[in-house]
This record gives C-alpha cells, sequence and structure tokens, in this order.
C-alpha cells in the first residue's frame, strides 16, 4: 500500500470531523459522558480494527479516548488511516 501524498492527506482530512495530522499520523479525541461510554466505544473500535486487519493506538482517559492511525509498516499514512477514520468517526 503507497503512502499518501500530503495533498491526499489534506483532502481526506476535509472529509473526517475532528481528524488532525501529527507528523505521520493522524489523531481525533473523543469525549464521552463517563467511563463506561468511553469503554463501549473501545469496544466498537476494536471490532471495526479487528475486522479490516488495521489496529489504532488508543489512549484512555476516563472520558476522553484518543485514538492514534498511521500505517507501522508503510511506515506513514495510507488510504488505511483514511477509511479506518471514517468507520470510527461513524461509530462514535
Amino acid at each position: 500500500m503507497a503512502l499518501l501524498t500530503e495533498k491526499e492527506i489534506i483532502e481526506g482530512l476535509s472529509k473526517l470531523e475532528g481528524w488532525g495530522q501529527e507528523g505521520n499520523q493522524i489523531v481525533r479525541q473523543f469525549k464521552f459522558k463517563n467511563f463506561v461510554e468511553s469503554m463501549g466505544f473501545v469496544t466498537k473500535v476494536a471490532i471495526l480494527a479487528e475486522r479490516v486487519d488495521h489496529h489504532p493506538d488508543i489512549l484512555i482517559e476516563y472520558s476522553k479516548v484518543t485514538i492514534t492511525l498511521s500505517t507501522h509498516s508503510e511506515g506513514g499514512l495510507t488510504e488505511k488511516d483514511l477509511s479506518l477514520a471514517n468507520e470510527i468517526q461513524e461509530s462514535a
């Protein structure tokens, strides 16, 4: 899978609400009412990620969940990252 160009990353991020680029990864923080809602969301993300065999880094801070995506095997961002970000966004 090919790395995205900077133009492709900007275009892809313009279609995703709340996601931003940090170096060679994209990141979004989701906020929930409480820890249980956060964990429910993380479970949904885990199922999505496993289905496409593309696993994000996940940071859980009580009512906040930060998702970080990058295609580690390629050393940067690919279409897999934008696609999974879109699926995650839709499940929030």
